[in-house]
């Protein structure tokens, strides 16, 4: 199990970025959190196996519909909280 952060910037607010990076993250058993930043970007902390993260990474330079995602950062990440499910912050 590999946990990731990573953040989404462009126009990802206020176009459901964070419901369908819940619903994308469920599909590929990834467990975490997606939230929105006071900058505009959405924060999202992923924990899954390598491959699962690569799919949620890849989907997130596209986002959903009227998403404008003008650069994905991908960094790893510590933490000591349990995740048990995807949530929406």
């Amino acid at each position: 199990m590999t946990t990731i952060h990573i953040n989404v910037c462009g126009r990802v607010q206020g176009v459901y970025f964070r419901a369908y990076t819940q619903k994308q993250a469920i599909k590929f058993g990834i467990t975490g959190f997606v939230a929105n930043k006071k900058d505009g970007s959405v924060e999202i902390v992923a924990s899954a196996d390598q491959d699962a993260l690569n799919n949620l990474t890849t989907w997130c330079h596209k986002g959903p519909l009227m998403a404008k995602v003008s650069h994905v950062i991908v960094n790893a990440y510590t933490t000591s909280e349990k995740f048990t499910q995807f949530e929406i912050r």
